[in-house]
């Protein structure tokens, strides 16, 4: 019962956009086992012309993801200095300015890197959307890169806490306290209440550890800026890369 359902979700126009291809038992499945793997066969086979044109892709895709190369390794070289608890924090921000060899400037490339980061995904959105390539058959690979979206906003808003001082306290602050008001899981948000939510179950509970700004949330910032969140959008930036291969590439000009 569960095969035929399952089959007949992807007979659907979601279960096509997701499930591109049904191999068959012939003597090209190993061929097409290896076209349809991201690690074997990266670039898809033929690329349209129209595609490689920069006034149409304006690039903006891979610069987001050479940016986000550029973070990861200038944050794994930021950890060698940092420590994440409330006594420490401020201070090693302050080592980095201005005893580390060339630690401002390490710190520098991370920040704006960051915020161009934020830039560059949202025009490369708009200019899938502009462009309609988030049609068929690429509506799936238009989900994956909108929740890359939440995922690089997530990663500039963790970020924000990590250097401890006053711009990140009152941002986090700020932002969490946006929390206790969502649907469902804040104490002040729609059927909250109704649900069971306190000042202490809640959403804003959770993302600060605690029901105040301090050591726990300073704590909980770093995990999901430095490994969840990364590790997410590096499997998700796989599945990405992949199904634009197995869509037929870049999508040509309308």
């Amino acid at each position: 019962m569960i095969k035929k359902l399952f089959d007949k979700f992807r007979q659907t126009p979601v279960g096509k956009s997701i499930f591109r291809r049904n191999y068959t038992h012939t003597p090209k499945d190993r061929m097409q086992a290896i076209h349809g793997n991201v690690f074997f066969h990266l670039h898809p086979v033929n690329v349209r012309r129209g595609a490689l044109k920069l006034g149409f892709t304006w690039a903006m895709g891979g610069i987001t993801f050479l940016l986000f190369l550029i973070l990861t390794i200038s944050g794994v070289l930021l950890m060698f200095y940092y420590h994440p608890n409330t006594r420490d924090a401020y201070v090693d921000i302050k080592d980095l300015e201005f005893t580390v060899p060339f630690g401002l400037f390490l710190r520098n490339i991370h920040r704006w890197a960051a915020h161009l980061m934020v830039i560059t995904a949202m025009v490369h959105m708009f200019r899938v959307f502009m462009t309609g390539s988030y049609k068929h058959p690429r509506q799936f690979n238009w989900v994956i890169g909108v929740i890359l979206l939440t995922l690089t906003l997530l990663l500039s808003f963790t970020g924000y806490l990590l250097p401890w001082d006053q711009l990140g306290y009152w941002a986090i602050t700020v932002g969490t306290n946006m929390a206790r008001a969502s649907p469902f899981v804040g104490h002040e948000g729609p059927f909250g209440p109704q649900l069971g939510m306190t000042a202490y179950n809640d959403l804003r509970f959770a993302m600060l550890g605690g029901s105040t700004v301090g050591s726990n949330a300073l704590l909980r910032a770093y995990i999901w800026h430095c490994i969840a969140l990364p590790v997410a959008a590096y499997v998700l930036l796989i599945v990405h890369f992949w199904r634009i291969r197995r869509d037929g590439g870049i999508s040509g000009p309308q």
